[in-house]
């Protein structure tokens, strides 16, 4: 017989060849049939399909959360603008993140569906423990998700929700305080608490959620589908249905309508962001995602020492009785109805669940305040949303700012905006505040001339709201326009042109050079720099000038190690030698730029006004030299140089109303090595003057010290300084450790002032907000900190440390600035400059009262400050870095 012809045997189509090489070296045939095949006891029901919606949402939950990864940056000073532009700029990025959000919430009511379904079937009988505990792992799993992704936005509500939900973790006993620094890493939270949520969220929960479906599919397919109600779980007799094609047709009718569901939602609501996270913001009310909302109002019932059985006794035998449900309803009997303990206590969970929940809503409603607050922040997080999407960029002073515009005359507004203190009010991105409204959009009602206007004379509703009055120079006022401007799209006002001073100038006025300038002044000084006369014109300058620049002196402590009027220490010659041969401008270098053996001894650059620098050129220039000075033992004359001389042994005026002390008194010499002038650099070095003023004159801060040795004699006053009192403590005072000789020469300046000569100089300057002195040095720059000979000199701007650098990341990252001033050096109306208060203070002296706030820091909303103790030395570094500007308020 002939054989046939290859052409009589039909050929398979290229899709079915390809499959079948496929299968031969993959077994996808096997496997198919494997996850198809497998028996449903009972048939397909619409009860099985939470399973896989699960896995569905998961699934979707993976792919829009790698998308939105591509953008995302996480840290403290990228996350909220990362987010911001996805939102904004990314093409459907709203969509996106709208659908990762909703599938979020969607998830766990699914889980919370399968659960019931499981619990009510009695699905979980028949040796099918094992499978019930991964499925209760995986819940846990699933709420891991939820809590370490809603901080990533770093936005107001994000932030404030996380650090009450990592506080509650602090509830543990034992390691609760080391899980919360593990979460947060550190004290608070920061960069590194996101990046640790980030890895969590992203790497660490996913990856065990995928080992965890695994192992529970594995599980499931061991034992096989429990079928309805009444099947036996062991020994199914109901005849058996493929769970293809019928129950794989319901499952993913049950995706498309999860996916239906979610992208209606994620279109036509689109989730909101909020202002970035300011720490600062006291008025912000935090409420959790709605499924933590039961536990968030459970712990309200539990006040105090309580709160540990709140959030470890209840919660956790609960979560142990969840995993033990299998050991616990032992007996093959599935239909509910004849399980009524394990079904009355489930309902009693559910409904209280429930009932916490709503009440929790409702409290909020209830409450005006509350209520008022929370729509306050909705209606801040909807503008936010709306406004258009502004980078991240560096102001003119190269402080970073967050979300600054991209126009370089309306970034010098936003730096105008921040350093004036608006933001305090107003918020960073002057979205409005609880305490004053949103200027978002107000260029679109307002021109330029009435914005000028209104600022240089508030109406009645403004000072109401504590709105204080502001002269700004025509470029500055154009500038903050500019910046005002850019927040509602750069469409300012019509009208706003019929006025020839609204026209922008073509770049922004530039800013004087000077050595290492602080990082932020004011347009006021600016203009006093540039129109001051230089010290080359104002040399042989009047007597007048030359107070002025002792009072320069004194304020920069130069005579920490000059001495008191100039006459030298064991460490520094006495000035009028050492300048008698140098011209005023030589001087003037010299000032600004110390040379090598200077800088070597400590001294720093100068950092006040060209008008500071002449009267100091004028007074340097007033001293007679040492001889004459020790000589001088009667009255001073009328003559400069005398005059100067007799000064450095007049004691300070006790006030600046108070008149100035008779310079015809005569008192013995103050010397370098007096118990009196020892006592005055222990009142320094020790930062007594960042409170209680230079001169220890009194201060908005703390109490005048003239006639304090008087009130308290003898040994009372060592040691109230040794043991300070509550109402001492409560205003901040920290406890010192001085030394016996330390402790008699501070006693002996105290005595000194307003009686005896001080050795401290100039009188005090009426303490005030817009003229305070400007403060002595920084404390603890000295090479030994406890020796009484040679103080060291004022602080003043230098180049950065590396650990002075992470300080300043640390305090911007944090939002010190909105309360405390660009770079600090400023303040605003909600908190005074830390340049030249606390920058005065010893390290561990300002790192106590950083961690232990006083009770005037509480009052005024300090928030916490708890951050690991690398961050913290940092932190401190930076702020004891700071100079005191000349124009500090």
């Amino acid at each position: 017989m002939d054989e046939p012809v290859k052409a009589d045997i039909p050929q398979k189509k290229m899709p079915a060849r390809f499959y079948s090489w496929f299968n031969k070296r993959t077994g996808i045939r096997n496997i198919m049939r494997a996850s198809l095949d497998e028996p449903v006891p009972g048939g397909a029901r619409w009860a099985y399909i939470f399973g896989s919606g699960l896995l569905f949402i998961f699934i979707s939950q993976v792919i829009t959360g790698l998308c939105l990864a591509l953008y995302y940056v996480p840290s403290a000073g990228s996350a909220h603008t990362s987010v911001a532009y996805i939102t904004k700029e990314v093409a459907a990025g709203d969509f996106l993140r709208s659908l990762h959000y909703y599938g979020s919430s969607a998830m766990i009511i699914v889980l919370l569906l399968h659960f019931l379904q499981t619990f009510l079937y009695g699905s979980f009988k028949g040796r099918r423990e094992l499978l019930w505990i991964s499925g209760a792992f995986l819940s846990f799993l699933v709420l891991g998700m939820g809590f370490t992704g809603y901080l990533l936005p770093w936005d107001q509500s994000a932030y404030f929700a996380t650090a009450v939900g990592t506080n509650i973790v602090g509830e543990v006993p034992f390691i609760g305080q080391w899980l919360t620094d593990m979460l947060r890493g550190g004290d608070t939270l920061g960069t590194l608490t996101l990046s640790r949520f980030y890895f969590a969220h992203v790497f660490l929960i996913p990856a065990m959620i995928f080992v965890f479906i695994g192992f529970h599919i594995a599980l499931f397919r061991k034992a096989g589908a429990a079928g309805p109600i009444n099947e036996d779980p062991i020994h199914p007799q109901l005849p058996p249905e493929s769970f293809y094609p019928r129950q794989v047709i319901m499952d993913m009718a049950f995706a498309m309508l999860l996916m239906v569901g979610l992208g209606f939602l994620a279109y036509f609501h689109p989730v909101q962001l909020g202002p970035i996270a300011n720490p600062a913001n006291t008025q912000f009310i935090p409420r959790p995602e709605w499924y933590y909302l039961p536990m968030f109002e459970w712990l309200k019932f539990w006040p105090g020492r309580l709160e540990a059985l709140a959030v470890i006794g209840v919660p956790g035998t609960l979560a142990l009785l969840f995993f033990l449900i299998p050991f616990l309803d032992r007996k093959l009997e599935r239909r509910p109805w004849r399980r009524p303990i394990p079904l009355l206590a489930v309902t009693i969970v559910l409904v209280g669940t429930i009932f916490l929940g709503i009440k929790s809503h409702l409290d909020d409603i209830r409450d005006p305040s509350v209520a008022n607050q929370l729509a306050f922040q909705a209606k801040q997080a909807e503008e936010y949303t709306k406004s258009p999407f502004r980078p991240r960029m560096e102001s003119s002073s190269g402080q970073l700012l967050s979300s600054g515009p991209v126009n370089p005359l309306a970034a010098k507004g936003k730096e105008i905006f921040d350093t004036k203190g608006c933001s305090g009010c107003h918020g960073a991105s002057a979205a409005g505040t609880a305490i004053a409204p949103s200027l978002v959009k107000i260029t679109s009602t307002f021109s330029l001339p009435q914005i000028t206007a209104l600022l240089h004379h508030p109406n009645a509703k403004m000072r109401a709201g504590g709105m204080p009055a502001f002269d700004f120079a025509t470029p500055d006022m154009t500038a903050l326009y500019a910046y005002l401007s850019s927040l509602n799209g750069g469409s300012p006002s019509s009208s706003s042109a019929e006025s020839p001073s609204s026209a922008p100038p073509a770049t922004a006025p530039p800013m004087p050079a000077a050595a290492t300038p602080p990082p932020a002044t004011s347009s006021a000084n600016t203009a006093n720099r540039a129109s001051s006369p230089s010290p080359k014109e104002t040399a042989g300058a009047t007597s007048t000038s030359a107070a002025a620049g002792e009072k320069v002196f004194e304020a920069h402590a130069c005579f920490a190690c000059h001495g008191q009027a100039g006459v030298g220490t064991a460490r520094v010659p006495p000035l009028a030698g050492l300048v008698a041969g140098l011209s005023d401008q030589q001087l003037l270098k010299l000032v600004d730029h110390p040379n090598a053996k200077m800088s070597a001894s400590g001294m720093p650059p100068f950092t006040g006004s060209q008008a500071e620098e002449s009267s100091l050129i004028a007074y340097i220039r007033s001293l007679a030299p040492a001889k004459q000075v020790k000589a001088t033992q009667k009255p001073a004359t009328t003559a400069a140089p005398a005059k100067k001389a007799a000064a450095a042994t007049s004691a300070p005026a006790p006030s600046a109303k108070a008149p100035a002390q008779p310079a015809a008194r005569s008192t013995p010499s103050a010397t370098a090595t007096s118990p009196v002038t020892e006592g005055r650099a222990v009142f320094v070095q020790n930062g007594c003057s960042a409170c209680h003023g230079p001169t220890a004159q009194g201060t908005r801060f703390a109490p005048s010290l003239i006639g304090v040795t008087k009130k308290f004699p003898g040994e009372k006053l060592p040691y109230l300084i040794h043991h300070p009192n509550a109402r001492m403590r409560a205003g901040g005072m920290p406890t010192f450790n001085l030394s016996d000789t330390q402790m008699q020469h501070l006693v002996a300046y105290l005595g000194s002032l307003g009686t005896a000569p001080a050795g401290g100089g100039a009188p005090a300057a009426k303490a005030g907000p817009g003229n305070t002195p400007v403060q002595p040095a920084q404390a603890g720059n000295s090479p030994n900190r406890n020796a009484s000979v040679g103080a060291q000199t004022a602080s003043a701007p230098k180049p950065l440390t590396p650990l002075e650098l992470r300080g300043q990341q640390i305090f911007q990252q944090n939002r010190c600035e909105t309360c405390h001033g660009v770079g600090g050096l400023t303040g605003t109306v909600a908190a005074p400059p830390l340049a030249g208060t606390a920058s005065l203070l010893p390290a561990d002296v300002l790192e106590n009262l950083l961690r232990h706030h006083s009770i005037r820091m509480q009052q005024g909303g300090m928030p916490l400050t708890n951050m690991n103790p690398l961050d913290m030395k940092a932190l401190v570094a930076f702020i004891r870095s700071m100079p005191a500007p000349a124009n500090a308020k």
